[in-house]
Order: structure tokens, then sequence, then C-alpha cells
């Protein structure tokens, strides 16, 4: 489904300061409760309905949530409160939307955990995740997370986190996949990443070891993907799925194994694990996709190495490289004979 065309700001914020001296213009303030948006409908948007209208003002949330503020009587058409998500907007006509979070994510609590920071600004973060830590808050998992912990690193520093149900977070690992994540700290480099991402604009790599001996040094994989129709917790190749593409090289092979680096042109839910298990190369103990523990690994042997990426606030060009833990780095010398 094509984007919609941005909105027409009625009221821009100033554009936030990328340095330290007097000259540099103010970052916004962007409550952390609530953020009131203006904006004109385009003559792009005519006729629309107001949801997709309000989506292109706030397109870092959710439509549902986007919907229920509507309901609730957050968003206004002309300062006159609209609360049908389905009604027609009109070029010309000022929106107004109060982004409220939902009462989950306002819940969120602040937890002193271990966090291994790479990279950090006033816009946004990159760190380290480790193998088992979930990356957000969900019904029965509210703490313990990396969301938990960032916000306890970063405390009054975020005044755009707690948005919707995964503050801050742009993207995401699985629980037991280890390695770098970026998240935006305010809604503007959330909202920027975002979109980044959506527009295939961030590099991520990955290492993997999977069961098997690959033959070739390069191949892609294509292949649609949805919810497994036999297990709601699984992913599978579906044909009426959503496009993705994952890129393989083959590092190096022993009996019975390959170490493999993995390029994400999409970033689907566990892609990289269906697309190389739908190969028949699962990855090394991921039990869900059919692989066995090996090499002393008992999580599935999958690392987020790599990450480059554009400010979104400055433009300057950034790339950080993960070293692979302890688990995986010992696993990757038994089939390469050397270090990551």
């Amino acid at each position: 489904m094509a984007q919609p065309p941005p909105l027409e700001a009625a009221s821009p914020l100033p554009e936030p300061g990328i340095g330290d001296g007097d000259d540099a213009e103010p970052e916004p303030r962007i409550d952390a409760a609530t953020e009131q948006r203006e904006a004109v409908v385009p003559a792009a948007l005519h006729g629309q309905r107001l949801d997709k209208a309000v989506v292109a003002i706030a397109g870092e949330f959710s439509r549902n949530h986007l919907q229920d503020l509507i309901e609730e009587g957050h968003v206004s058409v002309d300062g006159v409160v609209a609360q049908v998500a389905s009604r027609k907007v009109a070029a010309g006509q000022r929106l107004a939307v109060e982004l409220v979070p939902t009462q989950e994510s306002r819940a969120f609590r602040a937890e002193r955990l271990p966090l291994s920071v790479v990279y950090e600004d006033a816009h946004l973060a990159v760190v380290d995740k480790v193998a088992g830590l979930v990356v957000h808050p969900a019904p029965g998992n509210q703490d313990g997370t990396l969301v938990n912990a960032l916000l306890a690193h970063c405390g009054d520093a975020l005044p755009g986190i707690g948005g919707e149900r995964r503050p801050g977070i742009v993207h995401r690992l699985d629980k037991d996949t280890s390695g770098l994540l970026v998240l935006g700290k305010t809604l503007v480099a959330m909202t920027a990443l975002t979109r980044a991402i959506a527009a295939r604009e961030v590099h991520r790599e990955y290492l993997a070891i999977v069961h098997g001996e690959i033959g070739q040094r390069h191949f892609r994989v294509e292949a649609p993907l949805a919810r497994d129709p036999q297990s709601r917790v699984r992913m599978a190749v579906v044909a009426s799925g959503k496009a993705a593409r994952t890129d393989v090289e083959t590092i190096a092979t022993a009996p019975g194994l390959s170490a493999v680096r993995c390029t994400l042109h999409t970033g689907r839910t566990h892609q990289i694990r269906v697309h190389l298990a739908a190969r028949g190369h699962p990855l090394v103990a991921d039990l869900l996709y059919g692989g066995r523990p090996a090499l002393g690994l008992t999580r599935q042997a999958l690392h987020a190495a790599r990450l480059a990426f554009t400010h979104p606030i400055s433009g300057q060009a950034l790339s950080f490289v993960a070293p692979l833990p302890a688990d995986m780095a010992s696993a990757w010398r038994n089939v390469t004979g050397v270090d990551a």
C-alpha cells in the first residue's frame, strides 16, 4: 500500500539544533504525555478518510491507535471535534491532533538494568542488546525489557518516548537475538527513523550459523511472509504475505554447518529465521523453525552485527559494528576457524 503524502504543517516546528553554540535553534519540546500537532490537508489527500489523513501527521503511531484517538475526541477538523474515522476530509482543512499515549505505554516504568549503549545523542541511541532481553513490554511481560532499561537510562531526557506500545522502538530484535538496535529519543527522530526503515534506507547486517553446508557463495531469498496458518507463534512463507527479501553470503562451512552473513532489505518478523529455514538451513538452536542445539549454543545463532543509517537530524552518516557475544563467538570460530 502506498504511503500517504505528508501533510503541510500549519505551524512547523523549528529544526532541532545540531550544534552547541548560541546560534543553534533550540530543540522543540515534545511532551512525554501528550503532543499537539496541526497540519493542513493537501490536495493529494482531498476526499480521503480522516484516519488516513491523521496517519500522515503521525505516521509513527499505529493506525488503530490513531483511530482510537479520533473516537475519543482527540482530533478536530477546522476547530470542530471529529469522532468518525471514516469521514472525508477536504483540501485546505486544518487538522489538529492531540497525541495521547495508550494507557499501557503510560504504565511503562523505568528499571535500572544493564544496558550497552554504543552511541547516544539528544535525538537517538544505538544499543547492543544481549540475547535473552525482550525489547518492549507486552501483556504478561511488563518489566525487565529494553524499554524499561532505556527509560531508566535516559530519564527526563526522553521528551518523545512513550507515544505508543513500543516507545522509542523503530525496529525490533527477537528476544534471543543479540546485537544492534537504534531507538528514537524524540518523536521527531522516531518518525524519521521509522520512515527511513520503511524506505529501506537503513542498512542491517546479521551474522548467523545454520545447519547444512551451503554450496552457494551468494544467494537471495525473496519470499513473502505472514503468520503461519497452523501456529500463531510462527511465521511462514505465504503467497499472500508481505514481500520480504534477504541477501545471504556464505562465509565458511564445516561438516553439517555454515556461517553466513545476511543483509536485510525488509524487516518482517522472524525474516532471516524463516527465509533460511525455508531453504533447508534453519539456524542452529532455533527450535521454533527446526534448528537444533549445537556448538554450545542453546539460543538461535543470530546476531545483528552492523547497522548504518543517516542521522535523522544532522544528516551525518553513521555506522556501527557490534562484536559477537561470547557464545556465538566461540561457535563462529568452530565453523570458520577465525574470529568474526
